[in-house]
């Protein structure tokens, strides 16, 4: 009787233990809505997200110096439209001729459109389209124009882009020169006046590049150009021309 008293006793004891051990879907359902409330009011708090590892902490350190005024971050663009123009320097300009007199350049302009390439931080590529008009004192029905599609090689005497660490910035004054040529055609109008084709050989540029933006600024320069064929003047051939105007052109990269 005493052994069955026993094994009733540890049956017992064993049912018990497993009724305090087993799953409860109740609990389980309140433990985990009360997680949930725990996870939400930590993100209801007003707190900035931390990357994890030190490479996430260097993204967040950094990321407010680039919105500091003293640092402009500039993005080289590869390509520029220029379009401008200018007046002629009359007193480095040659006169025209006929019958041995002299006649001045005067109320003379030139306009031009040009395409360029960023080649490098100190070298640029361009082609160019120019129209050049002039007058002449003492001749008011007298005209001479020419139109020219050119090359030029442009060279940056200071570096564009200034490099700090990983940020670059942009030079906002930059001096620059230029060498190249053009070709076209040349119309002197008037009785018995000159025209054909033109060589500008060499054409030669120094200037200043403002820029007032990350994508626009304006180019003021010197030009020079040497023209050759038909000269200025009447029934003048195979003549050379010095030609030199002041001259202004709004740059704008893309």
């Amino acid at each position: 009787m005493k052994k069955i008293s026993y094994l009733a006793f540890l049956v017992c004891a064993i049912n018990c233990g497993f009724a305090y051990g087993a799953y409860s879907d109740s609990s389980f359902r309140q433990e985990v809505r009360h997680g949930l409330d725990i996870v939400g009011a930590e993100r209801n708090i007003d707190k900035p997200d931390v990357a994890p590892g030190e490479l996430g902490a260097d993204v967040y350190q950094y990321v407010g110096v680039a919105e500091n005024d003293d640092y402009k971050i500039f993005i080289p663009a590869s390509m520029y439209l220029r379009l401008g123009g200018g007046i002629n320097l009359d007193f480095a300009t040659d006169k025209a001729t006929f019958n041995d007199a002299e006649y001045k350049p005067s109320d003379s302009w030139t306009t031009q459109i040009g395409l360029g390439w960023n080649l490098s931080s100190y070298v640029r590529g361009e082609v160019d389209f120019q129209q050049l008009t002039f007058s002449f004192s003492g001749l008011p029905d007298a005209q001479a124009q020419y139109q020219t599609l050119g090359g030029m090689l442009y060279f940056d005497l200071a570096r564009r882009y200034v490099q700090q660490g990983d940020i670059t910035r942009r030079r906002t004054f930059v001096p620059f020169i230029g060498v190249g040529a053009g070709f076209g055609h040349y119309q002197f109008e008037g009785e018995h006046g000159a025209g054909g084709l033109v060589l500008a050989a060499p054409r030669a540029v120094a200037g200043l590049n403002v820029m007032f933006t990350d994508l626009i600024g304006i180019d003021v320069y010197y030009q020079y150009q040497m023209m050759i064929g038909d000269g200025f003047g009447w029934s003048v051939h195979g003549g050379v021309d010095n030609i030199s105007n002041f001259m202004a052109a709004l740059r704008v990269n893309f």
